[in-house]
């Protein structure tokens, strides 16, 4: 997307960031920052850009092995594989949010490597659409529902400074943004009709 819109625009200079870390986007000079997390309150302008759905997945070979969680409780009795700060995975259970603690043998602060372990058969993980999207339509990992509760879900966020003054560089990429984002979604959305 950046790359076509810098086609579409030779004046355009890009300086992008890649961090997991949430940075002072009014002390960097940041026009714009992407998110995808829980938003805490603060003075920054957010922009939800698309929904982004968590999934509970693990490989074919993983719940081939030992089973598949029927139920929330169910996942005591699994190798799961969690995130650095994230020893408790938020769902929804009987319309309320609730945390369940999760015990696992593989803990990364990467999703990429969560997600390589996942599709190694390591164990069953809680990541986003946008993470495992691939490997789901290859039928590499296997969404797992369970009965009694569903994860809580996240959206990707823009995050600007403030919403006076915006460039129209800031508001043009936003627009872009947000259409390419919406395209992948809507497929995803038609798959779970079927």
């Amino acid at each position: 997307l950046v790359v076509r819109l810098m086609a579409e625009n030779p004046l355009l200079q890009v300086d992008l960031t890649f961090t997991d870390g949430i940075v002072d986007i009014v002390a960097s000079g940041i026009d714009v920052a992407l998110r995808v997390a829980t938003l805490q309150a603060s003075e920054l302008v957010a922009v939800r850009l698309v929904d982004n759905p968590r999934v509970l997945c693990a490989a074919p070979s993983y719940l081939a092995a030992h089973g598949c969680p029927e139920r929330l409780v169910d996942l005591d009795g699994h190798a799961c594989l969690t995130l650095h700060a994230m020893d408790a995975w938020p769902f929804q259970q009987a319309g309320q949010s609730t945390a369940k603690r999760i015990k696992g043998r593989l803990a990364a602060s990467s999703v990429d490597t969560v997600l390589a372990a996942c599709v190694a058969g390591a164990g069953i993980a809680l990541l986003t659409y946008w993470d495992v999207a691939q490997e789901l339509a290859n039928s590499t990992l296997t969404a797992v529902t369970l009965s009694d509760a569903e994860p809580e879900q996240l959206a990707i966020w823009a995050v600007l400074p403030t919403r006076e003054h915006m460039p129209a560089r800031v508001r043009q990429f936003i627009h872009a943004l947000k259409i390419e984002l919406t395209m992948p979604m809507s497929a995803l959305r038609a798959a779970g009709a079927e």
